[in-house]
């Protein structure tokens, strides 16, 4: 099984990819989109079009992506919930199942406390996937943690079936 998470925001996508098999959850892969230049239909559009080579290259069976929080931005609010649609209907027409979880629930899943500096949650990943180097883009880090939120919100639900 292949889990994605994504990590929406106005110029930058952070992805995250996870395989879980028999021996557990390995890393794919992970980088971050860029949106381009241009004016808002302009940016969905390379959005959507980077990001639909992202889930071909990888085939998700599960995308994690985080909800909507508290900006102080108005524009910015509007700029990734924007993103996060696009996202997520993209990946319904890919039939790709979209898990929605909360920032506390993506930080409770990684390090076991939902109120986690972003430092902590990045260190945490560092050790679960054993990395040599440290995550350097945010945005990347928070789509791991997503991916590995999903994978364990989707083992629990497979548990309940």
């Amino acid at each position: 099984m292949i889990i994605m998470g994504i990590d929406p925001g106005d110029t930058l996508i952070g992805f995250g990819v996870l395989s879980k098999n028999s021996a557990g959850l390995s890393l794919v892969d992970h980088g971050c989109l860029k949106t381009g230049p241009g004016n808002a239909p302009e940016k969905l559009a390379s959005l959507e079009t980077q990001l639909e080579a992202v889930l071909a290259r990888h085939k998700p069976d599960i995308v994690g992506i985080e909800e909507l929080f508290f900006f102080k931005n108005a524009k910015t609010v509007i700029r990734v919930a924007q993103a996060r649609g696009a996202i997520m209907a993209l990946c319904v027409r890919k039939n790709i199942r979209v898990l929605e979880f909360t920032p506390l629930q993506i930080k409770q899943a990684v390090t076991g406390y939902g109120r986690a500096e972003k430092k902590q949650v990045q260190r945490m990943l560092e050790r679960i996937f054993q990395l040599k180097k440290p995550l350097k883009q945010d945005d990347a880090a928070d789509a791991l943690a997503a991916a590995w939120c999903a994978a364990q919100s989707y083992a629990m639900l497979d548990a309940l079936r």
